[in-house]
């Protein structure tokens, strides 16, 4: 049995169901997908938005070909612009996806010379070499510290990811405060964490993020995040696997050769027995079935807004719109910015300055768009905040998003020519199509512990222990229990498949 539905769940129902495997998935909500869906939010707007997780990069091309799923993940021209206010003057950085002419130019001219350019191009040609050999020990067999080092072209750059704080690992080859800035985001993203602290939080969320699929690279998955999830159901229904939703696991009991697992569907308690459970929820929710007071609950850290506009805002800095908004839009994410909006958020206060990029799905993928929304020049936009933990919210949920979501909405319009809200498009009620989710509404509406992206923190992808090398990094305290969501395997994190690919692999070769 397979517990959640979401991408982790359906990969290993897929690869169990075509080993040969009898499987049955569970799924609490109406539908499968988890985090990784797209739908219509919007009354009478006919476009399918990415409702949480929005972008891919960490899916193995193993996992897409092993299981012949029907997708396509489309590089974005742009991978960043950063809407800059300095010296008076508004202006933008852009990175291109392949970096040429318009990237130094756009380099030269914010700092002043190619000084900049060069250490942006090596760390990140450091990171490209790091990516390559790190990504294919991902579906394999846990490595110990020393194995994976021995396949490193660059183990400098792994150990000091390592060992130092990511602030000071980024400081090494980028100077100016905005370029800093932007690097330091890929360390912060659905993480609270302290750039500058050796406990290595940061330096793990930014590994994830830079080496996916060997190139790093953030694809956009066309027809919107969720086409994903119905590829993968499509493969383990395929298999054979059976797929059960409005399906809420109440418990779980042991027993010597197996598992029962208890559930609740159409109003009714059932009760099977399974020889195995992978447990593809998060492991906070695995503590609660089995009456276990978790000793430490996760806590998210974003603010999620999705967003439908008649037309995309003109900029400040004279940048095209198309440009900007296609790839990581960053808006006051310099590393001095990011500082400081972590101060105030420990403190236990929202930051006046929240942290923010904001991407524009349907420029790269108009097929999200119905056909009326196309001809009108409608288009998405998602906003993604730092640094705003589930403990903000806790005392007044709704009015503190309705704060943030104030704080960023202006924050964004000093550097548009005429106001986001002046562009949204109205649902059928006249609303604005402005949709916020703090990470108190993430965990009410998927049962996600605090609302965290990763289900915690996430960990080195390498064996920790001696008893670990060679393992899979799934075993949970329960001998019939197999883990295989994000924060219970050892390898998670992203929209990857790789938790539920290592507990398949894991039972696979123990049968």
């Amino acid at each position: 049995m397979v517990v959640g539905g979401g991408h982790n769940g359906l990969t290993a129902a897929a690869y169990l169901a075509r080993g040969g495997w009898s499987v049955l998935l569970l799924e609490r909500l109406p539908d499968v997908g988890g985090a990784a869906v797209s739908r219509q939010v919007f009354d009478g707007i006919d476009v399918r938005v990415s409702a949480y997780s929005y972008l891919v990069s960490l899916l193995p091309d193993r996992i897409v070909t092993d299981l012949g799923l029907d997708i396509t993940l489309a590089d974005r021209g742009v991978a960043s612009w950063t809407a800059v206010h300095r010296d008076g003057r508004h202006r933008g950085l852009l990175v291109e996806r392949d970096e040429g002419a318009a990237t130094g130019t756009s380099f030269r001219e914010l700092t002043g010379s190619a000084a900049e350019l060069a250490g942006w191009q090596r760390f990140y040609g450091r990171l490209a070499t790091l990516a390559e050999d790190l990504a294919p020990t991902l579906i394999e067999p846990l490595l110990s510290p020393a194995g994976l080092e021995a396949r490193l072209r660059d183990p400098g750059l792994w150990h000091d990811l390592r060992e130092r704080p990511l602030a000071d690992v980024v400081a090494e080859h980028l100077s100016d405060d905005v370029v800093r800035g932007i690097a330091l985001t890929d360390g912060l993203i659905g993480t609270f964490a302290d750039v500058h602290a050796a406990d290595g939080l940061a330096n793990r969320c930014f590994l994830y993020h830079v080496v996916g699929n060997g190139t790093g690279r953030w694809r956009v998955p066309i027809g919107g995040m969720g086409t994903v999830c119905v590829a993968l159901a499509d493969a383990a229904r395929h298999a054979g696997a059976e797929l059960r939703t409005g399906a809420a696991v109440t418990g779980l009991e042991t027993r010597p050769a197996g598992v029962a697992v208890s559930w609740t569907e159409d109003g009714a308690d059932r009760t099977v027995d399974a020889g195995v459970v992978v447990w593809a929820a998060a492991p906070t929710v695995l503590d609660e079935v089995t009456g276990t007071v978790p000793a430490v609950r996760p806590s998210g850290s974003q603010l999620k807004i999705n967003m439908v506009l008649d037309r995309l805002p003109r900029l400040r800095s004279g940048a095209d719109p198309a440009t900007a908004f296609a790839g990581t839009c960053h808006v006051d994410e310099a590393a001095s910015q990011l500082d400081a909006a972590y101060r105030q958020a420990a403190a236990g206060e929202l930051p006046d300055v929240v942290p923010f990029e904001v991407y524009c799905h349907s420029l790269t993928d108009p097929s999200v768009l119905g056909p009326a929304e196309r001809a009108t020049g409608r288009h998405t936009l998602t906003l993604f905040a730092l640094h705003t933990p589930a403990e903000l919210f806790r005392a007044a949920p709704g009015a503190t998003r309705e704060e943030a979501v104030r704080r960023v909405t202006a924050q964004l319009d000093a550097h548009l020519e005429e106001a986001l809200l002046g562009c949204l498009a109205r649902d059928a009620d006249g609303r604005p199509c402005l949709e916020a989710a703090s990470p108190l509404d993430v965990e009410a509406s998927l049962a996600m512990p605090g609302g965290h992206i990763f289900h915690g923190d996430l960990a080195w992808p390498v064996a920790e222990e001696p008893e670990q090398v060679g393992t899979w990094g799934v075993t949970t305290r329960f001998p019939w229990v197999v883990a295989a969501s994000s924060g219970g395997t050892v390898r998670g994190g992203g929209v990857s498949g790789l938790g539920g690919y290592a507990a398949a692999q894991h039972l696979l070769g123990r049968r």
